[in-house]
């Protein structure tokens, strides 16, 4: 339901809103506008400033991990409200099952598989080329100042990292103005914080060294010390410990810099409100790619033991805190109705990801996936069906339900057509305008859709193909036992309008279908 005039509107009426100065009548004249100087502020008073635009990026948070897309185990009362603001999607998807090619394909507008880009271990380096066109610059070109604050995951310098030193190119070559980052997950090593190029903190005298290959250091190790463990885990989250939680890698050094995982919402909420404050007098675009609900789910005394559902469920509590906080900020820097807010999750849920968390013990009769099949890593449905919230106060024409097909992929390429940037040749190929669904509950949106796991799907029509997996599953997905991974040495196919949950696989009945899907997916790969 729209809760204020759209921006059509005002300048219909010849009203007009801009920064903290407030709102004009278009007939309004400025004191001493002879002057060159007053000329030029009337002219910039009387044009609308673009919006501002903030993406939460949750992670693996399930379709059916908010009240407002019908959990009942407990209340997520800041984010309900962004939906009562705006637009909740029904078929709205993460371009992939798992984090890394989510992020890669939501900052290029390409889809993963055209730079292999896939999991990646804390020390990768950064996987998207600085020279490339990324969503960042695109803003930063239409005047926007631009900030990622929280997880990346996208790997950072050129090969090995010295964090010792200035680790570059990370986000700021991207395009991004400003970074406060969580370098990889929480499960992985380095345990510190990186702002723009630096780690935070870091005593020169106690530098910091990683390895993932072999042991380093005099920290204790989960497989030898697992009396000082917060969780148990398993083998491979069972290397260094910091805070009470072992990790995959082995860190050496750094003891100043070390995060504590409990104080995220405050570190990360705060970094990110600084920004909108100093940015707030232009446009700007602010990234908040969550930690949580990721493991390792250690939440914040706030909120540990509140949901019911144990530490998931507490993490799923301290998402909404700091969804609220963030858009408090908003709109006590009097910008919130003229910021376009994207609320989503980078893939699907997931329970057991590696630490005894009771996760699916304590989950109840609460289902993450909202009823659809699979999860994180899957091929079916809900690895990448997720939770999509759409809120702008001036620019929304309807808000409401909607049930258009979007993948967050199609965030470049429609914010593109919000700032009016006309993309080059080449630029964020995968990527469709979608900015009438994201503003129109009743606009409809893809045709066709990809999406990825550790094979390919394509949404076509009522179609739903799964492209044969003709590699190894790895030993680590095999043994997730409780999410069906959808990896099957011959095609499937589902109609959904018939059979949302793919229960009924009907490729046999239907060959034609699976050789044009087939081939259809051969021609995108093919796309350049």
């Amino acid at each position: 339901m729209m809760t204020s005039p759209s921006l059509l509107g005002k300048l219909a009426l010849g009203i007009f809103c801009f920064g903290l100065a407030g709102c004009f009548d278009g007939n309004s004249t400025a004191a001493n506008s002879n002057t060159p100087t007053d000329a030029q502020d009337t002219a910039k008073a009387t044009q609308p400033q673009k919006p501002n635009v903030v993406i939460f990026y949750v992670d693996d948070l399930g379709y059916g991990d908010l009240s407002s897309y019908g959990m009942t185990a407990t209340q997520t009362p800041n984010i309900d409200a962004l939906a009562t603001d705006g637009i909740r999607y029904t078929d709205a998807h993460s371009s992939a099952a798992t984090c890394t090619p989510s992020r890669y394909s939501l900052l290029t507008g390409q889809y993963a598989f055209r730079n292999n880009a896939a999991i990646l271990p804390g020390d990768a380096p950064l996987i998207i080329d600085p020279a490339i066109p990324t969503l960042p610059k695109m803003m930063q070109k239409a005047g926007y100042k631009t900030a990622v604050v929280g997880k990346w995951h996208l790997g950072l310098g050129r090969g090995y990292v010295d964090w010792n030193t200035a680790v570059k190119p990370g986000p700021l070559e991207l395009g991004f103005d400003y970074s406060f980052l969580m370098p990889a997950t929480g499960d992985r090593v380095p345990t510190v914080y990186l702002e723009n190029h630096h780690v935070v903190n870091l005593d020169p005298d106690d530098p910091i060294t990683i390895s993932y290959d072999e042991r380093i250091g005099e920290r204790p190790v989960g497989t030898e010390s697992p009396e000082l463990l917060k969780q148990q885990a398993d083998l491979q989250h069972s290397r260094t410990i910091v805070n009470g939680i072992s990790r995959i890698g082995w860190m050496a050094g750094g003891h100043s810099a070390e995060w504590v995982d409990e104080e995220f919402p405050s570190v990360f909420t705060d970094k990110a409100i600084e920004f909108i404050q100093d940015a707030k007098a232009q446009p700007f675009l602010l990234y908040f790619p969550f930690h949580d609900i990721h493991v390792p789910r250690v939440p914040n005394e706030l909120f540990a033991g509140k949901s019911g559902m144990g530490p998931r469920g507490d993490a799923i509590l301290q998402v909404d805190w700091m969804t609220g906080r963030i858009v408090d900020a908003l709109k006590e820097a009097g910008v919130y109705d003229n910021t376009l807010i994207v609320f989503s999750s980078d893939n699907g849920p997931v329970m057991d990801d590696g630490y005894a968390d009771q996760a699916e013990e304590l989950r109840g009769e609460h289902d993450p996936a909202g009823g659809f099949r699979g999860g994180k890593y899957s091929a079916y449905e809900a690895g990448t069906r997720v939770p999509m919230i759409v809120t702008y106060p001036n620019g929304l024409v309807q808000g409401g339900e909607s049930s258009a097909l979007v993948s967050h992929i199609d965030l470049y390429r429609s914010l593109a057509e919000l700032v009016s940037v006309d993309l080059a040749d080449g630029e964020a190929i995968d990527s469709v305008n979608l900015l009438d669904a994201l503003l129109d509950s009743r606009k409809s949106g893809r045709d066709e859709m990809l999406e990825e796991s550790f094979t390919v799907s394509l949404r076509s029509g009522k179609w739903k193909f799964i492209e044969p997996f003709t590699g190894t599953t790895p030993d680590w997905l095999a043994n997730k036992t409780a999410i069906e991974n959808g990896l099957q040495a011959q095609p499937q196919l589902f109609d959904l309008s018939k059979d949302v949950h793919e229960q009924n696989d009907v490729a046999d009945q239907f060959p034609e279908v699976v050789e044009q899907l087939q081939a259809r997916l051969q021609q995108i790969r093919q796309m350049n």
